[in-house]
């Protein structure tokens, strides 16, 4: 892309960024993102933007144009909505260490419903039930459902316009679904597994104090944190049969909510003796399938070793990762050195990235801090690390284990444990073979 076709994509990063980075950074990162990663160019930008704790929400890409939420695809910048507000609720969340107050709820029109953000919630006020034009809006999909979000460019009025929203039919009937299969989303689900961590934590929910019971949850399939408003008497080392929950998820992890329509009963299937208390095998396509889960173990190759890996610096206080010795929470620090490694990990099903931890990284490379440390000094500099770490886990076969989130970028391990997997060549080379045969 040449120089003047940038110019405006520059100026739009500049104005979202408050112009706290110079052009010629913006200009490298953008050729990394683009020419290295390999990304478009709106997800470059909002990358970019992510980098710097900027606040995506104020990119527009084009003219405004008016659309039913039943026509609405999730890739939407810059659009207009005339709709009613279902339901809405004003709270108070914290963003990048900021508190800040939004509105969130459900819209509908004749054509469908969906929820909606107003990120700048504060002198925002609407009525249940009035019908507004929310202009300059954003959308995007989660779980196959489309959201809607105003950002600080987004305007709300109000409508006369009378808008008779179809009719629902509401069905309260549970299905049954293993803990694998749970996805964000789903409702009226009946869940049967055994407790395995229970724990109380007190909150404050508008003004009132709460109880909230809350653990970790495993059948023979997988593993799955369970949050519960009321007290159903739940004990470690119990089996159980919740009916009516329902699943949200945080960062791609579903979670598993007793409502105030569950019931829980006591049974006695002790799944066979099976381990539910060990990891979860899956494959890369499963765990895209779901969105992302607790404990999970998956083999493949090393395909990529990512930027961000090697010789890294963090915050003492935080222990986020810095650049330049600046915290985002913290300002200017004294740093401490640390290793890691970002990799993709590719199993035949899909690739996955993963975050591995310095005891994996020098268990895996046999490369550890001290080593690293003294051999960048001796350098006068760190990129030698990464190239180091490249040349002994590029396309190795290994086994992780961890915890999978998600985001707009797809899915992600954090890894808590990792092995070489060595690959019986000969055992590989007949399976090939076997399968090669059978199709001729």
């Amino acid at each position: 892309m040449e120089m003047n076709e940038l110019t405006p994509h520059l100026e739009e990063l500049k104005r979202v960024l408050e112009n706290k980075v110079d052009e010629e950074q913006l200009v490298e990162d953008l050729n990394t993102y683009i020419n290295v990663y390999h990304l478009d160019l709106e997800a470059a930008k909002r990358g970019i933007v992510r980098k710097y704790g900027g606040n995506n929400i104020g990119f527009v890409t084009a003219e405004a144009v008016s659309k039913k939420i039943g026509d609405l695809n999730g890739s939407e910048q810059n659009v207009d909505i005339l709709a009613k507000v279902v339901f809405f609720e004003k709270k108070e969340v914290t963003a990048r260490g900021e508190k800040k107050i939004i509105v969130s709820g459900i819209l509908g029109d004749e054509t469908a419903t969906a929820s909606f953000t107003v990120w700048d919630g504060a002198s925002c006020e609407l009525e249940k039930g009035a019908v507004y034009t929310f202009k300059n809006a954003y959308v995007k999909m989660w779980n196959d459902r489309v959201q809607i979000h105003l950002g600080n460019r987004g305007i709300i009025e109000k409508s006369n316009t009378d808008i008779q929203l179809p009719e629902r039919n509401i069905s309260y009937s549970s299905s049954e679904a293993k803990i694998s299969d749970l996805k964000e989303g789903i409702g009226n689900v009946t869940v049967t597994g055994r407790i395995l961590t229970v724990e109380t934590r007190n909150i404050i929910v508008k003004g009132e104090q709460k109880v909230v019971y809350s653990g970790l949850m495993a059948d023979d399939t997988g593993k799955i944190q369970f949050s519960a408003w009321n007290d159903f008497g739940l004990k470690e080392g119990e089996t159980i049969c919740i009916t009516n929950a329902y699943i949200r998820g945080w960062k791609g992890i579903p979670q598993l909510n007793l409502g105030e329509r569950c019931e829980v009963s006591r049974v006695d299937d002790n799944f066979q003796d099976a381990d539910i208390g060990g990891s979860s095998v899956k494959t890369v396509g499963e765990i895209v399938r779901t969105g992302g889960g607790l404990d999970i173990t998956l083999s493949g190759t090393v395909v990529d070793l990512r930027m961000g890996s090697g010789l890294i610096k963090r915050c003492p206080e935080c222990n986020r990762s810095v650049l330049n010795n600046e915290c985002v929470s913290h300002g200017t620090i004294i740093p401490k050195l640390d290793l890691r490694m970002k990799v993709v990990v590719d199993d035949g099903t899909g690739a996955i990235s993963a975050v591995i931890n310095r005891e994996c990284t020098e268990k895996l490379t046999g490369i550890t801090l001290k080593m690293a440390t003294d051999l960048a000094k001796a350098r006068g500099e760190s990129e030698i690390i990464a190239k180091s770490m490249a040349e002994k886990i590029l396309i190795k076969h290994i086994r992780i284990r961890g915890n999978v989130m998600s985001d707009d970028y797809g899915p992600m391990m954090i890894v808590k444990e990792a092995d070489l997997d060595p690959i019986d060549v000969t055992a590989e080379a007949a399976k090939l073979l076997e399968t090669v045969e059978g199709s001729i």
